[in-house]
């Protein structure tokens, strides 16, 4: 996806983007528990996966962390330019990253980390200023409730499905998931459903009253079509 694309996504919003999913059958597209805590602003990009599973005794030990293909190994292989998707399965005592691993992602290039577990190291995170979206916070490492399993392939995070490459927006009301594929139709129609919104709320500011207006009867729509028309020409 073309940086144009992902910054009219990031310009639209996510409330918008989620009600452009919906009436295009998409009901699962938003990420349940991820908030924003570092950073600000709205981003876009495309996943790149991480994926834990439960805890095994055997595999969650401090020396797992030297394993060939272990987190660091994930975070190293981090592109420019993409967003680190976390499936933590929403573990609320088990810091997947730190601010030293979100420092190597930063230097990487990566844009954001997106996870629906916990992070840890929050002032050393904020000093950092990578962008992250999480859960909340724990002290303990993600060996203390999480196996790392691997990374670039599709994952479940935030009862949301998500394969690498999928456009990530993520604002201050969230974050979701957009199909490449739909990306430009759902770009095209958000920028008109904000242009609609700013529309109607003039009338309202105006004392206009809701009904007919929002949602809109035919009337109003066509109203609409014919500023949108002029305005846009």
């Amino acid at each position: 996806m073309t940086s144009d694309i992902q910054a009219r996504l990031a310009a639209i919003g996510t409330p918008t983007l989620s009600s452009r999913l919906i009436k295009h059958g998409l009901r699962q597209s938003y990420l349940t528990g991820p908030r924003r805590l570092v950073g600000g602003g709205a981003l876009c990009g495309p996943a790149f996966t991480l994926r834990f599973v439960p805890a095994r005794d055997d595999k969650a030990v401090p020396a797992s962390y030297g394993w060939p293909g272990a987190l660091p190994a994930a975070i190293d292989a981090a592109p420019p330019g993409s967003i680190v998707v976390i499936d933590a399965r929403g573990h609320p005592a088990a810091g997947t990253v730190g601010d030293i691993f979100a420092d190597r992602l930063r230097l990487n290039g990566v844009k954001a980390i997106v996870s629906d577990g916990v992070v840890r190291d929050l002032p050393g995170l904020r000093q950092v200023g990578l962008p992250v979206w999480a859960s909340g916070t724990a002290s303990p490492p993600s060996i203390g409730g999480l196996s790392f399993a691997g990374w670039g392939e599709p994952i479940g995070c935030g009862d949301a499905a998500i394969w690498p490459g999928d456009l990530i927006v993520a604002d201050e009301d969230g974050v979701l998931v957009v199909p490449p594929e739909l990306a430009n139709e759902i770009a095209v129609d958000g920028e008109k459903q904000n242009r609609f919104e700013l529309w109607v709320q003039k009338r309202v500011a105006a004392g206009a009253q809701l009904v007919g207006l929002y949602p809109a009867d035919e009337k109003t729509l066509a109203e609409f079509e014919a500023d949108d028309a002029a305005r846009t020409a």
